[in-house]
Order: structure tokens, then sequence, then C-alpha cells
């Protein structure tokens, strides 16, 4: 039905930056919210930053100031700009979108296989 894909991850220092990507695909009524998470190894998954469709953003106080998420909704398409990266980022980071397929027109939530970061010291 929606399948999201992510792209960007990688290794990079302390203090350096990497910029997420995440396309999704499909056939696609509409897209209302989209998001990244992220889950360290023993850990949670978390909320990094969401962004709604009007473009208004939410982030988690961890990242406030040094990542910035936005979106393409011609592209169905969302970003995730990681600056002044920290060894504590490190995560494998996951792509949400709640999307409207044509197959059933009903709203439901779907995540990327999502793609590692990792920041060294």
């Amino acid at each position: 039905q929606v399948q999201l894909v992510e792209s960007g991850g990688g290794l990079v220092q302390a203090g350096g930056s990497l910029r997420l990507s995440c396309v999704a695909s499909g056939r696609i009524f509409s897209i209302s919210g989209m998001g990244w998470y992220r889950q360290a190894p023993g850990k949670q998954r978390e909320l990094v930053a969401a962004i709604t469709s009007g473009g208004s953003t939410n982030y988690s106080d961890s990242v406030k100031g040094r990542f910035a998420i936005s979106r393409d909704n011609a592209r169905n398409t969302v970003y995730l700009q990681m600056n002044s990266l920290k060894p504590e980022d490190t995560a494998v980071y996951y792509c949400k979108a709640d999307a409207t397929p044509y197959v059933s027109f009903r709203l439901n939530t779907y995540w990327g296989q999502g793609t590692q970061v990792t920041v060294s010291s």
C-alpha cells in the first residue's frame, strides 16, 4: 500500500552533520503527519521530530536547535537535517508517515525499515 524508504545514514564524527531522507511511495491519496524516530541499542524507540502537512514542527528536547525537519509534499518526502551530532545521537533512525492509500481510504501509520546513524567521539 504505502512504502517508506529512508536514506542518508552513515558514520560521522562528533560535531558533524548528516541529512536523512524518506520517500513515501505507492498509491497514496494523502499524507498527514510525518516524522522521524530513533532507537538506540537497549532503549525504546523515541520521537526525534515530527511535521504536519501544514509544516508545523515538533522536536524532542534532546535535538532542539541541532536538528531540523522539513518535507516536500509534492514528492511525499520528509527530511531530517542533523547538525552538531553527538555520540548519544547514535541509533537506528526510522521514518513514520500517517497516510491514506487509495486502496482503502483509511488512515494508517507506516514505518520505514530504518537507517543507521553512528556518531564517533
